[in-house]
């Protein structure tokens, strides 16, 4: 697990180290099998050292330095010019290295091919494609530093659209808790006190437990429950309303204020305290890391579609929050018939 955790973190050093030893390898082999002396060994071994040293040296010489210059002024022209004579006298340089090894191991077989023309072109034209190969690799580099900040970004992005869309809904729930507190007021019902200590409960949860992007799911459903229990004093008590809860609640988090909003909207939309037939069915389920949500009432509003562009800015932004904290996690359906609502939710959490 550590290496696997190094190796993400430094993908572009490990790609680069595993490069330059395949080489060295290849390189080696290669020279080795062409010379049958078994005592050369250690001759063999100072050239593949000297021409992969100098050729890594060219190789990095473009890309720290010529590379992030052509990047700049992007003339091509320019580039070469500046690249290639510099390239052109380390591999000089290499082939002087090498003969010197050779001369001082009087090889005359191999001093001969060192010195001939086209071992020379054949040695450059193999650094270039190194050097070109080195390089590809600054390009990738510079494609996953990038992709990072892009990532970054987005992620800045949608943590502050979340905070926007929170801050929205937020304001709305309160405002109906607060519609629903000046009818019991104006009624001088003795529920007001009771209301206001529920209240105060649901303030505290909204400014301070829900701002984590994750919560208990159990901390929601008390929530709810603070909810169920303010309009069960509103309406004395006189409507019907079954929460059924089922599973186990306390090990799985859930993004918070992603459940009231459709427990709001069936109590603005499914109930009349005038109305003896008005209830409110709510049904949750946690099933592994599932969790089914579903809420049911009574049809009584003309308001017949729950998640469209008339169901007002909590649903909106609900939709819009479930979008961005599970994305393709989440199915959301909506049935009406025989003056009944219904609305489930699951949720992969």
């Amino acid at each position: 697990m550590a290496i696997q955790s190094f190796v993400q973190r430094n993908l572009i050093l490990v790609v680069h180290l595993a490069f330059w030893c395949a080489y060295f390898s290849f390189f080696f082999y290669q020279i080795s099998f062409q010379d049958d002396d078994q005592s050369s060994y250690i001759r063999l071994l100072a050239d593949a050292l000297a021409h992969v040293s100098i050729i890594a040296a060219a190789s990095y010489m473009n890309y720290f330095y010529f590379l992030p210059r052509f990047l700049n002024h992007r003339n091509i022209t320019r580039y070469l010019l500046e690249f290639i004579i510099p390239f052109f006298l380390l591999h000089v340089f290499l082939i002087y290295v090498k003969r010197q090894i050779y001369i001082d191991s009087g090889d005359i077989r191999r001093i001969e091919v060192v010195y001939s023309s086209k071992f020379f072109i054949k040695s450059f034209i193999s650094a270039i494609f190194i050097a070109i190969f080195v390089g590809m690799l600054k390009f990738l580099d510079d494609w996953r530093e990038l992709e990072a900040k892009k990532k970054e970004v987005e992620n800045e992005k949608l943590t502050a659209e979340l905070r926007f869309l929170k801050a929205q809904i937020n304001p709305h729930f309160l405002f109906n808790t607060l519609n629903n507190l000046y009818s019991l007021a104006f009624s001088n019902s003795p529920n007001t006190t009771e209301v206001i200590a529920k209240l105060s409960k649901m303030m505290r949860y909204m400014l301070y437990e829900s701002n984590h992007a994750k919560i208990p799911l159990s901390k929601e459903i008390e929530y709810i429950e603070n909810y169920i229990s303010l309009e069960k004093l509103r309406l004395n008590h006189q409507i019907p309303i079954d929460f059924e809860i089922k599973g186990e609640i306390n090990q799985v988090m859930i993004v918070p204020l992603v459940l009231i909003t459709f427990l709001e909207n069936a109590f603005k939309h499914g109930v009349n305290g005038n109305d003896p037939n008005s209830w409110v069915k709510v049904f949750l389920q946690v099933n592994g890391k599932t969790c089914t949500y579903m809420v049911e009432n009574s049809s009584i509003s003309k308001l017949n579609n729950f998640v469209g562009e008339n169901s007002g800015i909590g649903l909106q932004n609900l939709k819009r929050r479930l979008e961005l904290s599970y994305p393709g996690a989440y199915k959301l359906s909506v049935e009406s018939k025989d003056n009944k609502y219904r609305i489930q939710l699951k949720i992969d959490l």
